[in-house]
């Protein structure tokens, strides 16, 4: 059975939340709702899938990079 939970880590970094036993940093989950997001909004205005596949992977990899930049630096304002 999966379990999920949130916690904040002692060491002054971004939340994480706890998925069957595996920490996940909460900008690896950000992404990927935000591509699943985008995904089904370009699929539903363009009803093709390769521009809905590409946009949906730059949103993705740039929402990652972006929140963990901002969570290696401990700026990470919005777990608090």
């Amino acid at each position: 059975m999966t379990t999920a939970g949130y916690s904040r880590p002692s060491r002054g970094r971004g939340a994480v939340i706890d998925i069957a036993g595996t920490a996940w940093p909460l900008y690896k989950l950000e992404a990927v709702v935000a591509a699943l997001f985008v995904f089904l909004t370009v699929l539903i205005v363009t009803q093709a899938m390769q521009p809905a596949v590409l946009v949906a992977a730059g949103v993705a990899v740039v929402v990652w990079w972006m929140r963990r930049a901002q969570w290696a630096s401990g700026r990470d304002d919005r777990a608090s």
